[in-house]
């Protein structure tokens, strides 16, 4: 199966001929999958380098003559490290764009700490307007960066990652999908998390709902979960763990009820490893995560 990032360059070159506002922004990460595009589109294709900063007011540059800039690298090169473009290129100046990630929390070990980014989507949080994607499945990669790229002048983030369910679903841009029903409790899976908590919560009667579109989250799904469900919720996330515990806590404010976030550790694990080791070590595989999900939903008996 071909990954997320397979899908980008090809999606994002056909949006290149068919909208003349589409630009695309980058800084040397993906260069050559752009190559026939840019001979096609020489003055909306730009790589300004190993200039992460530049990568950004770049952007918003192209934003402000009314382009659509679609702007991609590595996420802790994208998010992290040119934050403060981030706020005030595209945030203060009130303009948008579409910032593409690869590499998501831990994809490329060997590429060690700099090439991590599991805090990127709550850093995200910390500034108004970001609509942040999270795709499971290449097709709902390629899906939700068509949305992107259709959604008028706004801020959003879609977070690719090698990680990915075996199928992919429909997906909207916005509603999250129940894909099990329960009333034990509802589980809030996000993006490519799905598979590993399916197999979690097999044999235990519990509400699974997905999320590919964590900002804004679709809480008033949430809330009719929770109804049938119970109100005892457990989040898993791809990234930092608890980053969306605050949205689901603001949903829920008028009723009793527990969430428990799960994610990727705050701790630095300081080897290289596999992908799928970083995923054990950070208790996101199917047996760990049976074991918190289960002891928590015992807790409330």
């Amino acid at each position: 199966m071909d990954t997320m990032r397979d899908r980008f360059a090809p999606v994002i070159s056909r949006l290149l001929d068919e909208d003349p506002r589409v630009a695309v922004v980058l800084a040397e990460i993906g260069v050559d999958g752009f190559a026939a595009a840019r001979s096609r589109h020489p003055d909306r294709v730009i790589n300004v380098g190993i200039r992460e900063q530049l990568l950004i007011g770049t952007g918003a540059g192209l934003a402000l003559t009314g382009l659509r800039p679609v702007v991609h690298t590595f996420a802790s090169f994208l998010v992290e490290r040119p934050f403060e473009q981030v706020k005030l290129d595209l945030g203060h100046q009130g303009v948008g764009a579409v910032l593409v990630s690869a590499a998501a929390s831990f994809d490329w070990p060997a590429g060690g700490y700099t090439h991590m980014a599991p805090g990127d989507v709550a850093l995200l949080d910390t500034v108004d307007g970001w609509t942040v994607h999270v795709p499971g499945h290449p097709d709902e990669a390629e899906t939700l960066l068509r949305h992107a790229v259709a959604a008028d002048d706004d801020k959003v983030y879609v977070r690719l990652s090698v990680q990915s369910n075996a199928h992919g679903l429909p997906v909207d841009g916005a509603r999250l999908r129940t894909v099990r029903e329960g009333r034990a409790g509802v589980v809030l899976a996000v993006g490519p998390t799905l598979d590993a908590v399916l197999d979690a919560t097999e044999g235990i009667d519990v509400t699974v709902l997905y999320a590919t579109t964590v900002r804004p989250l679709d809480t008033a799904a949430l809330r009719r979960a929770t109804e049938s469900a119970g109100t005892d919720v457990v989040l898993v996330e791809p990234y930092l763990a608890g980053t969306s515990t605050a949205t689901v806590n603001d949903a829920l404010s008028d009723v009793p009820h527990r969430v428990l976030g799960l994610g990727v550790g705050r701790r630095e694990l300081r080897r290289y490893g596999t992908v799928e080791e970083h995923v054990a070590a950070h208790g996101l595989d199917a047996r760990s995560l049976r074991e918190r999900i289960a002891g928590f939903m015992a807790g409330a008996r």
